[in-house]
């Protein structure tokens, strides 16, 4: 129980999972919660039944998620699919606590172990995946909660920033702060939430999500937002040089059973 409560501690001190605002009737200071996100990618199995995945997560995962409070799991492909096709899972926590809480009712629950059984029962010669990769997330101070969209055809678009150095990371951040978000939506870039990657591959990086109703939009959004006086200020700051190593991208559009 110790240790249990010591992992709880420590993963909610490295996530930040709390920032301090003001409440504007009172002048008072409050803490936000922060969500925290999971982010998983799948790779699947050339010539694997991926309905099985796809019925694994429409009727086991997700509704045992939805049953534990996660209200909003986003499922997503490639919006042009390539060989190995890939499956793109995004879980919001409310907090780094909900993190591992939902996550040990989710293992128990009756439902959720009678629905994954034809999943756990995939023979070792017929894998649907090769593997996955998951991720965690820590919101952003100044977005603390994820977006979700209007349930209309759209893409999403997943961007990843990677640091030569922590600090370069964390300048990139406050740069978010200090004048970001207000550009991406005078620009019609839509963010659905935005992450400081907490344990993962490719460290240290940030990922963050747009969403447009097309990629002509997002193409127009992008070109409003690199010409908006604020963003060019920003990028001549000396405080922001160099705080960038490499950008990554992904257009995603949703499944039909996603809830984001």
């Amino acid at each position: 129980m110790k240790r249990r409560k010591f992992l709880h501690s420590s993963f909610a001190a490295a996530a930040g999972v709390t920032t301090i605002g003001a409440h504007a009737s009172t002048g008072k200071e409050a803490a936000v919660l922060k969500e925290v996100y999971e982010w998983r990618e799948y790779e699947l199995q050339f010539g694997a039944d991926k309905s099985l995945l796809e019925q694994y997560l429409k009727t086991a995962l997700i509704p045992a998620f939805n049953k534990y409070g996660v209200k909003a799991v986003g499922v997503f492909k490639e919006w042009k699919e390539a060989e190995p096709a890939r499956l793109f899972i995004l879980i919001p926590y409310s907090s780094a606590e909900s993190y591992f809480s939902v996550n040990a009712m989710v293992k128990k629950d009756p439902d959720y172990i009678k629905n994954s059984t034809a999943y756990n029962n995939v023979p070792a010669g017929k894998p649907l995946y090769n593997r996955f990769t998951s991720s965690l997330m820590a919101a952003f101070d100044g977005w603390p909660h994820m977006t979700v969209p209007a349930g209309v055809s759209r893409i999403f678009e997943l961007r990843t920033y990677e640091g030569y150095s922590e600090d370069a990371v964390k300048r990139k951040i406050k740069m978010f702060h200090d004048g970001e978000f207000p550009i991406f939506k005078r620009a019609k870039l839509n963010p659905v939430f935005f992450g400081e990657v907490i344990a993962g591959d490719r460290l240290p990086r940030l990922t963050y999500m747009v969403t447009c109703n097309n990629i002509e939009e997002r193409d127009k959004g992008w070109g409003t937002f690199v010409a908006d006086p604020e963003w060019k200020r920003l990028i001549t700051d000396p405080q922001y040089a160099n705080t960038i190593s490499k950008i990554s991208n992904a257009f995603l559009v949703p499944t039909p059973y996603s809830q984001v």
